[in-house]
Order: structure tokens, then sequence, then C-alpha cells
């Protein structure tokens, strides 16, 4: 494993807190349940056997911000829901990543240009980790997202950083 940096005797290893700390972040990932549209239904079909998000560490989803420190955001913004979306958020404990599904949340989707009440973004309301683009996006693109939340979580093992981070987009 990475975060093993030397092995003296058997049944002894030595790391540093900080690497231990990540490695156990990114092996436990406890995503929100939040689903606003039609990605919704592709993120619950992560959840079931075929994609198993369970083998991430990801698989107990919870339906209270304060057990969650992953928001996905999928589906629809709308004006409306945007106040609730960001009381969701702030509910969280830290450290807390989000992560944006579908065109429709990422950039407003089709209603981009004639769609009034749709925010054309959720990184208009809250800061955005990592970005998993379609319309709808198959359960393998979230499956790839969760990969590189975990690998943003071990890239900043030990240090403190500034919400409004550039966010990761997935390809």
């Amino acid at each position: 494993m990475a975060w093993i940096e030397n092995r003296h005797e058997e049944g002894l290893i030595i790391t540093s807190l900080d690497r231990m700390q990540s490695w156990a972040r990114e092996s436990s990932i406890w995503p929100m349940t939040f689903g606003l549209a039609c990605c919704a239904i592709e993120m619950m079909a992560v959840g079931g056997g075929r994609f198993d998000i369970d083998r991430f560490g990801a698989g107990a989803f919870r339906a209270t911000p304060r057990q969650a420190d992953l928001m996905i955001v999928a589906g629809t913004v709308t004006y409306k829901m945007a106040s609730r979306v960001r009381r969701l958020y702030h509910q969280m404990a830290e450290p807390k990543y989000v992560m944006a599904m579908g065109a429709c949340t990422i950039g407003g989707g089709p209603y981009f240009k004639y769609g009034y009440h749709v925010v054309k973004g959720v990184d208009l309301i809250v800061p955005v980790d990592v970005y998993v683009p379609g319309c709808p996006p198959r359960p393998e693109a979230l499956l790839e997202g969760l990969m590189r939340l975990q690998d943003k979580i071990r890239a900043t093992a030990g240090e403190r950083r500034p919400r409004e981070e550039a966010a990761t987009p997935v390809a």
C-alpha cells in the first residue's frame, strides 16, 4: 500500500498519522442520498449489486448531512432548490466533498438558454470537487468520479486546503 513507508519486523508498520488518516478518509466515503432528477436513477444503480460501490468503501448512503462527507448532486438544480442544497452542504461535517453529476447539474443542461428557473451550474452554489459529465452519466462514470475523488483525498494528505480550489473534471 502507498501509505506504508517502512516495514521493520513482522506485525510492525510505521507511517505518518496524516497518511493513515488520509487512507482512512479515502477508503470510507459516506455519500448523502440527494437525487433531484433523472441522474438520481443512475446514482441508485451504483448502489446495486451489478456496480457495487461498496468495494470503494462508499456504500453506506446516508439520509442526513450530519453523517455524510460526500454530497452527490444528481440532477437539475432549480433556483427554488438552491437554498436547500446550500443549507445541506453547510450542515455536513468537515472534511466535506461535492460531486456534480450530470449535464443539468454541471451547467444547466438543455435548460441553459431558455430555462429561467434552472441554476447554470451547481458550482455557483457550493464548491465542487469532481464533475461527472453525461446526460445522464452511466454508473461507471460515477464510479470513475469516486475514484478521482479518492485520488484527490490521497493527494491532500495532511494539508488544509481552501474550499474554492479548482475542481477535477472526469473525462
